[in-house]
């Protein structure tokens, strides 16, 4: 069997691994039934749902339809920045709240794409702020700062 696509050999094997190491580390929790769910149900099921989603996108480099595709050259600014934004945000949350932690999470992430606009990324910013404030503080009342707390005191 020779690898067509290479690109998807990769994706698939590095969700493969990603995928079977949660479902793995998860084990170390009580999983539950479906009807009463463990602590370890859903990240057993999700390592295991992106498992086989790896597995699939690794077979499927194997198909011998389409010419050969390889990897390209890394990227290096654009990765870094993505990852710059996320350790941003993980960093910033319990110290500057939500609104300036996505702030600085797109703003970073935005400056990885080729065609940046500050525009587009204002509009972003927005609209993750408004969802994120729906869903974790009105929806599932998460107890987090919105704001920093030097400005609700």
């Amino acid at each position: 069997m020779r690898i067509r696509n290479h690109r998807d050999f990769w994706a698939g094997l590095m969700f493969l691994v990603i995928g079977a190491g949660f479902a793995l580390f998860a084990q170390q929790y009580a999983l539950g039934t479906p009807a009463r769910m463990g602590p370890g149900f859903f990240p057993t099921m999700l390592g295991v749902l992106l498992a086989l989603l790896g597995l699939a996108i690794l077979l499927r480099a194997f198909a011998g339809i389409g010419e050969v595709v390889r990897v390209g050259a890394v990227r290096w600014r654009p990765l870094m920045l993505i990852l710059l934004a996320v350790l941003v945000f993980a960093l910033a949350l319990p110290r500057l709240g939500m609104v300036i932690s996505i702030a600085l999470l797109v703003g970073i992430a935005a400056l990885a794409a080729h065609d940046f606009r500050w525009k587009e990324t204002l509009v972003s910013i927005v609209v993750l702020l408004t969802l994120s404030w729906l869903v974790f503080v009105k929806g599932l009342d998460l107890q987090f700062p919105v704001w920093p707390e030097f400005l609700t005191r």
